[in-house]
């Protein structure tokens, strides 16, 4: 089975020049903590709740006038839409990720695949678990 068989479709994304006030906005209204930043259909970020809450919040930075481009991740781990979800699995707990960018092999987004997606639309495996595991080693002491 392909990534692209359980993958969330059609992701909401954001621009780097993005105020965090419209991203947090965004993310509100799609009920994420995780969004691609894309310039077109490029992938050059991603921004989670996290990122907002460390690099943002924690450092008193104002949200109307903080670009997504300041907090977000640049460095990021992604997957395409035609591997196979065992491959994808290897990428989030070898990355220690949760979510990763679908790709197509022009590059462009496609989709989300999430741990959840693993648990929930991958029914049987216990490939969530062992990624989850892997992701969450070292977070529990």
């Amino acid at each position: 089975m392909k990534i692209k068989d359980i993958l969330t479709p059609e992701p909401q994304c954001v621009g780097p020049e993005d105020s965090l006030a419209e991203a947090v906005a965004t993310m509100k209204k799609v009920d994420v903590g995780f969004l691609p930043v894309c310039n077109s259909q490029r992938v050059i970020g991603v921004l989670t709740d996290r990122d907002i809450v460390i690099r943002a919040v924690a450092e008193n930075l104002d949200p109307k006038t903080t670009r997504v481009s300041e907090v977000m991740s640049g460095d990021i781990f992604y997957c395409f839409a035609d591997q196979s979800i065992e491959e994808v699995a290897e990428i989030m707990a070898t990355g220690r990720v949760r979510r990763l960018p679908v790709l197509n092999r022009d590059r462009h987004l496609v989709g989300i695949i999430s741990l959840g997606d693993l648990a929930v639309r991958y029914a049987g495996s216990e490939i969530a678990a062992r990624v989850l595991m892997r992701v969450s080693k070292g977070i529990m002491k």
